[in-house]
């Protein structure tokens, strides 16, 4: 990690973040030391996944009246979790909503994990193309997200640069400064700040966080046109042309001006378009797979919605609510994601400890009934730290029994004292909002938690034909590619 400099006003001369990157509140990479380049997922296999759960299912010939669920472990390859799912309860001839887990993984990977059937029999089982399903249980309840404790990753990067294994090492000290340990120590703990992956806010369009803030502030009108206007540069050309006429019906110039890595074009924009609300021609310009994009723009034809109308108007919150709920909820869990990347890289530039706490900070106790290979907080076990008990809570960290939070704001977050706090308050006035601004109708509100900001994870990197392989592992919600990002450098557009 650098040291600054006289001439730096900041504590700490750090690696700019890629403009990708920066557009999602993470502003600097944690080691200065150069990356090994490569590419990730050249192959499935590349990119191993297999959860860790805290669910122990009973045995398979428990009685099927007390226990409707069959727990299988399946291994996924080149399978998107919501996709198999789908595929399976074809196959068995039941409806979707039978089908349960408890993380959902990324298409391109081997992924091996948890799935419970409500009321299906170990010889219905089907066999599916690029599937190993094995029963291995019964249960009396479905799997759940609090179900995943976590996951333990083992991920090749394809050609990495001819000195790869000297850049790893270079980088594994400094994660290792950061971590509290002996960098010097090779069998000691890796940390990197807890940040949010791209993946959370869109890889190819990163726009879920400026629609959830948009929301947040109660602009519905604007959270429609960013979600299904607003193209991006990385787009297909027919994709970029529907999102234009839909930014053309709102009144804002298209063809992509000022297209930037924040997801849309909005820097460079001016209000010349047509502002002709005419949403059936939208829908006409829209590519028939944005399947939610032209259900908002159906729900604005249907209602006749004049472009001009007030930006809290229910016709503009009810074109929205045409998307999933799931997906609702993303969009305020991605706002409340990049206010904590925000936070997080401003601790980082004013140099404040991540491993253990100041005066002001709100720390968490560990999950006791974690695996032994996770290093996991437990957000509801919180504790403020006083400047009478800083070192207390600095001893609890360095043994691995605590970390320190920040908030995903909602209307019950308590903000924390002292330099967090005020990093906190001036994260929020920046982006306009305050925790009551989260008191939202339906699927959009959110009480808030908190986060650990670190995290932490034994890394074992072994190196063939050049290329390293990483294997580590960690809590549930902490992104693999967050920790590889410090290996590589790479921007996540070319990865």
């Amino acid at each position: 990690m650098a040291d600054s400099s006289p001439d730096d006003p900041s504590p700490h001369t750090l690696r700019e973040a890629h403009p990708v990157e920066r557009a999602v509140g993470i502003e600097h990479f944690l080691s200065d030391a150069d990356g090994i380049g490569g590419r990730l997922r050249e192959r499935p296999e590349d990119f191993r996944v297999t959860e860790l759960e805290a669910f122990e299912p009973d045995p398979l010939d428990a009685d099927r009246g007390g226990y409707p669920e069959l727990v299988v472990r399946a291994t996924l390859r080149n399978w998107d979790t919501n996709d198999f799912a789908r595929r399976i309860s074809d196959a068995l001839g039941i409806s979707r909503e039978r089908v349960s887990w408890a993380g959902t993984k990324d298409k391109r990977a081997v992924t091996t994990q948890l799935f419970t059937l409500r009321e299906v029999d170990p010889e219905d089982l089907p066999e599916i193309r690029g599937v190993d399903v094995e029963p291995i249980g019964r249960a009396g309840r479905r799997l759940s997200f609090g179900d995943l404790a976590g996951n333990a990753f083992e991920i090749r990067v394809a050609d990495a640069v001819p000195d790869a294994e000297e850049r790893v090492a270079a980088v594994a000290r400094d994660l290792r400064v950061f971590a509290g340990a002996d960098p010097d120590d090779s069998d000691a703990p890796v940390a990197v700040p807890n940040y949010f992956g791209q993946q959370r806010f869109g890889s190819v369009r990163p726009v879920t966080h400026r629609v959830g803030l948009a929301v947040v502030r109660g602009d519905f009108r604007e959270a429609v046109r960013l979600y299904a206007g607003n193209p991006s540069a990385a787009e297909p050309d027919d994709t970029r042309a529907g999102r234009d006429r839909v930014d053309d019906a709102f009144g804002v110039a298209g063809e992509g001006k000022g297209d930037d890595a924040s997801g849309g074009g909005d820097e460079g924009r001016v209000a010349d378009g047509t502002g002709d609300g005419d949403w059936e021609a939208c829908l006409d310009a829209m590519p028939r797979k944005l399947r939610f994009e032209r259900g908002m723009l159906s729900r604005l034809a249907e209602h006749d919605v004049d472009p001009a109308a007030p930006p809290a108007d229910d016709d503009w919150r009810r074109a929205l609510e045409a998307v999933p709920s799931n997906l609702q909820r993303l969009f305020v869990n991605a706002a409340q994601s990049v206010l904590f990347n925000r936070i997080l890289s401003e601790r980082l530039r004013r140099g404040l400890p991540f491993d253990r706490p100041v005066a002001g900070d709100v720390a968490c106790f560990a999950d006791r009934d974690a695996p032994d290979e996770l290093y996991a907080p437990d957000p509801d076990r919180e504790q403020r730290v006083t400047e009478e008990r800083v070192d207390v809570m600095a001893r609890h960290c360095a043994r691995g029994r605590a970390f320190v939070t920040a908030p995903l704001i909602g209307t019950e977050t308590e903000l924390a004292d002292g330099e967090p706090g005020e990093i906190e308050r001036t994260v929020l006035a920046d982006a306009g909002i305050e925790p009551a601004d989260f008191d939202l109708p339906g699927e959009f509100d959110s009480s808030g938690t908190r986060r650990a900001i670190q995290v932490r994870t034994d890394l074992e990197v072994t190196v063939e034909e050049g290329d390293p392989t990483f294997a580590f592992a960690l809590p549930s919600g902490s992104y693999a590619t967050v920790l590889l990002r410090e290996f590589t450098k790479v921007d996540p557009l070319e990865r």
